[in-house]
């Protein structure tokens, strides 16, 4: 009776460590997507196994697969890129996930996202969410920020020397801090609740559109690579531009009443 007993533990052991091996996926579309991925499930059974997802160092490209559940992504700890955009998805954590270089979690109903531990992050694309925060203060490797279409109401971005674009449109914003932002490019803000901005320290800023504002003054002077300026419908009461001798395209729509 006792060596019987003995062996049906034994039994029941072995099971729940191969049972343990398996990573838990609940979301039945993204299990699907990683099952028919022959490069993540190398065996082609019906589980994806832990050694699977963590010898498994490429991308995570799952977009548009009506998914409400990224359950299982914590095990994909070496993989590089994730783009999850227009799902269903209303949080994610990838806090397991410090190899990845590109984010892309655009058009899904997010309401937070916490990227503190993905220090190695160049590219984040987040736009089309229900963001009203986003921290970046750890991602010092930045180069695109994609964060319009959301409730944001206060961005930080200063002393992100890599960050070459930031697009950050069509939120709430009351505040934009860019300083020391000494590499950035582009810089779409227009469309939110700015009443001042700081770009003086940005001196390798080529494309400004700031319209659809709160401005009363703009100060470009030190922006002298501006070849594109876009700061119409604002209340502006003056704009210097001598300075910016490469503009290009011309600036739009000005309520300024007394230009230089």
């Amino acid at each position: 009776m006792k060596k019987k007993l003995l062996s049906t533990l034994m039994i029941l052991g072995i099971g729940l460590q191969i049972l343990a091996q398996n990573v838990t996926i609940p979301d039945a579309n993204f299990k699907t997507y990683l099952l028919g991925n022959a490069s993540i499930n190398t065996n082609g059974d019906s589980e994806i196994q832990v050694s699977e997802a963590s010898a498994y160092s490429s991308a995570i490209n799952c977009q548009n697969m009506s998914i409400s559940d990224l359950t299982g992504i914590e095990a994909f700890t070496s993989i590089v890129r994730i783009n999850c955009i227009s799902n269903n998805l209303s949080s994610i954590d990838i806090s397991n996930n410090t190899a990845l270089t590109q984010l892309i979690c655009s058009a899904n109903n997010l309401s937070n996202l916490d990227i503190s531990n993905n220090t190695a992050l160049t590219i984040l694309q987040c736009h089309t969410n229900n963001l009203t925060s986003l921290d970046v203060s750890s991602n010092n490797a930045l180069t695109q920020i994609w964060c319009e279409l959301n409730n944001l109401t206060s961005l930080d971005v200063s002393n992100k020397s890599s960050l070459t674009e930031l697009h950050c449109d069509r939120n709430s914003l009351t505040n934009l801090n860019v300083n020391n932002a000494t590499s950035l490019i582009k810089l779409q803000c227009y469309t939110n609740n700015l009443t001042s901005l700081n770009t003086s320290t940005c001196l390798a800023l080529e494309d400004l559109n700031c319209r659809s504002n709160n401005f009363t003054n703009i100060d470009v002077s030190n922006n002298t690579a501006l070849t594109s300026l876009n700061c119409g419908d604002n209340v502006l009461n003056s704009l210097n531009v001598n300075n910016n001798t490469s503009l290009e395209s011309s600036i739009q729509e000005l309520n300024a009443t007394n230009l230089n």
